[in-house]
């Protein structure tokens, strides 16, 4: 059985915690995707609050960092909204 959106994260509890947490970060774009620009100490930062929320045997969070190279890249389909700064990192 394959994994669904939404069981990223299995507990409920630790999901909205981790959500809360991103949101301190960045911006909710969609679903599951968080956009935040962070400079190299918030990353760090960032991933030692979300380890600690999170467990690790049980729980898929990924961290995907761009380069600010990288984001102008990015191609925003339909009513899609990039964060209003340029220079963010796709968490």
């Amino acid at each position: 059985m394959g994994r669904w959106a939404g069981d990223d994260i299995s507990d409920d509890k630790r999901r909205l915690k981790v959500m809360k947490t991103l949101r301190g970060f960045g911006h909710h774009a969609q679903y599951s995707v968080f956009e935040c620009r962070l400079k190299r100490g918030d990353v760090k930062r960032l991933e030692k609050r979300i380890r600690a929320l999170i467990r690790e045997e049980e729980d898929d969070v990924r961290l995907y960092l761009l380069c600010e190279q990288c984001v102008p890249r990015i191609r925003p389909l339909g009513k899609a909204e990039l964060a209003p700064r340029a220079d963010y990192r796709i968490l």
